[in-house]
């Protein structure tokens, strides 16, 4: 995902824009081109939408609402992002009672300069009492926006995969024109064939050989179901779908037939949608084996 310049924690406020206004008023989409809704699709309730933010703004206030519809359009699990500890000891409340949802904690590229031994003590202050983080994430290097000093991004990044290692716990990464430089590090600090998911994936085939190949996994979010995303469509037809996992990472990216709307878990059907058309396998297949495969990932209690 990427943050406006200057965001601490919890004060992104896509409600306020004129566009959020435009299409929504209290969690419903006011439009007038009618579009499918995602329980339509009759999917069985095993998907697992990977990286949402459901912290945020304007998904916030609305947690029972998108959980809700999420079950019902076939998302049986839900991975909520905690972008910082402080996120996490204001808002891990409001899953309190919905034990499908398992949390993210890492600290966003974009807020690198955060990264200290006091939000380092107390990431690590979490995972001690929490179980139900399932992983580091979204950690990284963004060169596209630049928000923070790169020194400090590398710094940060390196800092929270010592952390992960330390801990044995999956590592969730956001890498934006920087997928070289986020490779070598990777590999430079031992991080073959250990559990790490590339969260967002938009590369092209290329790409995705090389993190198959260190043993890695991909995350597919809703731009593949953007018509030049040819690149992206044609790298999902041969990634192995036991390497393979959906995530909407709304309220951003939308997919179609959502698209500039705000997005949320029950439209990631969507996403296994298109995915399906473009292996011609049955979408039941897709949906199926990407959620059986986010749940042997994250360690969620339902894996087989």
């Amino acid at each position: 995902m990427d943050l406006p310049k200057g965001r601490t924690d919890q004060i992104f406020r896509l409600k306020k824009s004129n566009s959020y206004a435009k299409f929504h008023k209290r969690g419903t989409i006011v439009s007038k081109k009618k579009r499918p809704r995602p329980e339509d699709l009759n999917l069985p309730c095993v998907g697992v939408d990977t990286h949402a933010h459901l912290d945020l703004d304007p998904l916030h206030s609305e947690v029972e609402a998108c959980l809700d519809r999420a079950g019902k359009s076939g998302v049986a699990a839900v991975g909520n992002v905690f972008l910082g500890s402080r996120a996490y000891s204001v808002n891990r409340e409001l899953f309190s009672t919905h034990p499908r949802v398992f949390f993210i904690l890492g600290v966003h590229p974009h807020e690198a300069s955060i990264v200290d031994s006091t939000e380092l003590d107390a990431i690590n202050q979490a995972l001690d009492q929490d179980p139900n983080i399932k992983a580091i994430g979204e950690i990284g290097l963004d060169f596209h926006w630049d928000r923070s000093p790169r020194d400090r991004q590398r710094s940060a990044f390196q800092a929270q995969l010592d952390l992960a290692r330390d801990r044995n716990k999956p590592v969730v990464i956001h890498s934006r024109e920087a997928e070289e430089e986020t490779l070598d590090i990777l590999l430079d600090m031992g991080f073959q064939d250990r559990p790490l998911l590339w969260h967002c994936f938009g590369g092209d085939s290329s790409l995705a050989e090389q993190i198959l190949a260190r043993g890695w996994m991909v995350s597919i979010p809703g731009t593949v179901t953007f018509p030049k995303s040819r690149a992206l469509q044609e790298a999902v037809r041969g990634i192995p779908l036991q390497q393979m996992v959906l995530e909407t990472d709304c309220p951003f990216l939308a997919p179609e037939p959502y698209r500039s709307k705000r997005n949320e878990p029950a439209y990631s059907v969507f996403t296994a949608q298109k995915i399906a058309e473009e292996r011609q396998e049955p979408l039941t297949d897709i949906w199926e084996q990407t959620g059986q495969t986010a749940r042997e990932f994250f360690g969620l209690d339902d894996a087989k």
